[in-house]
């Protein structure tokens, strides 16, 4: 998996509109909601504020007022394609006063997206689970042999006398 380092933003003109893409790391549904919410009062004068997140608790997107799936759709297939996680995607619109038609809309909201994808530090995500083992210190030598033979990572080591 993979995610963004930071929040970044983009833009690009296609045909007189404007097209401003945000992209913000985001762990949750309501981080996410949280995130939309703020950039729909930020940008309460665009045409359109259409979203796409994929989270641990879930994805989802909203075409915003723009025919259904030529915008929310286009965007979450972009974050798919990249494997991004836990990032939320808002691309604000204004319009220029020429219609794109349905696939122009669909290129335009997936070219705006695809580049601030293109601008953005990626960081792999990896994924462990962390274990705790308490021992003897006279097995010390066997749980040494057993973490080696696993090829597990040895993160902390602390001895303590146990009474």
């Amino acid at each position: 998996m993979k995610t963004i380092k930071n929040a970044i933003q983009s833009e690009i003109n296609v045909k007189k509109s404007q097209f401003i893409c945000s992209l913000v790391p985001t762990e949750t549904k309501a981080e996410s909601k949280a995130v939309i919410q703020k950039f729909r009062e930020q940008y309460s004068d665009a045409t359109h504020n259409c979203t796409a997140y994929i989270v641990s608790d879930g994805e989802g997107f909203d075409d915003d007022g723009e025919p259904g799936g030529t915008a929310g759709k286009p965007m979450i297939n972009v974050l798919r394609k990249n494997e991004l996680h836990n990032v939320t995607a808002i691309v604000t619109r204004y319009f220029g006063g020429i219609k794109l038609g349905a696939g122009g809309l669909v290129r335009a909201y997936s070219k705006s997206i695809m580049e601030a994808v293109g601008e953005a530090e990626i960081l792999e995500i990896e994924e462990y689970d962390v274990y705790k083992l308490i021992f003897e210190y006279s097995n010390i030598r066997i749980v040494d042999s057993e973490v080696r033979n696993n090829n597990l990572s040895q993160i902390h080591l602390f001895h303590q006398t146990l009474i």
